[in-house]
């Protein structure tokens, strides 16, 4: 058995505090006990989804890690990034019976996932607010493709890149002392598949736009710095860098006006490409 097929069963909302927070007190503890699911633990790198065990299988709760699924029509491509909280479905559904539609999945990361199938379903049925919460989280992703979808069509690859990094944040980010980190090892070609550009035109405005004191690489993934970009009919980079809307975590302080950072290297580590 590789690491991929190692399964282990859990307590669902220990590995997940903010579904544990859907329960009332009085039964937070029964439902603790009672929601135990099967997860498994995946490598980094190429990734086939297992099948899932009966249709009423609900999804993949992702508990760590992030992954990457890359959709394939008439020799374009789209990505969508998921990571912690979210609930996936990777198998192929009726709509990629198309003849030229083709989807591959990727761990950027070690992962974790939970299994939520019948048997996870059947006891949810004693928690409505839990099955609304799970639920919300099936559907965000529809969301947030949506919002991706829109942030593609800005014309300024500055602009799409800002706006995709923030929205990342939004769901996974950690405020600092010095900004906003996207925990994600995003590559220069990955960003470009995530805001539909040229790799080398997405290296040139990651170099101006940490120029411009708005982002830096750094080790783990990216750093925001200054405010999320508002776009009202000027360019987001134009924007001066505003308070990070984030709340910080206890103890730390706003970050300071960012000071330029240097340019983002046009070559990038070979096993980053």
């Amino acid at each position: 058995m590789g690491e991929s097929d190692a399964i282990e069963h859990r307590r669902l909302l220990a590995e997940d505090p903010e579904l544990a927070r859907a329960v009332p007190p009085a039964d937070r503890a029964e439902a603790l006990a009672e929601l135990d699911v099967r997860t498994q633990r995946i490598p980094a790198g190429p990734w086939t989804p297992p099948a899932p065990p009966a249709d009423d299988t609900l999804g993949l709760l992702v508990l760590e890690g992030k992954l990457l699924c890359r959709v394939s029509v008439g020799g374009r491509c789209g990505v969508e990034l998921v990571g912690e909280g979210d609930l996936v479905r990777p198998w192929p559904g009726a709509e990629q019976q198309a003849p030229d539609m083709d989807s591959a999945w990727t761990a950027l990361s070690p992962a974790r996932l939970a299994w939520i199938d019948a048997a996870v379903i059947e006891r949810l049925g004693r928690y409505p607010a839990l099955a609304a919460r799970l639920l919300e989280r099936a559907l965000r992703g529809t969301r947030q493709l949506a919002a991706q979808l829109a942030i593609v069509h800005q014309p300024r690859v500055e602009d799409r890149l800002l706006l995709a990094l923030w929205q990342l944040a939004g769901r996974w980010g950690r405020p600092r002392r010095d900004g906003v980190l996207v925990p994600a090892r995003l590559t220069h070609a990955l960003l470009a598949d995530l805001v539909a550009a040229r790799r080398p035109t997405v290296t040139s405005a990651l170099s101006q736009l940490a120029r411009r004191g708005r982002l830096r690489q750094v080790e783990g993934g990216w750093l925001l710095l200054g405010g999320p970009p508002a776009l009202l009919g000027a360019s987001a980079v134009e924007q001066p860098p505003g308070p990070v809307a984030l709340e910080l975590e206890e103890g730390t302080h706003a970050p300071a006006e960012p000071k330029p950072a240097q340019a983002v290297s046009e070559r990038e580590p070979a096993a980053a490409r």
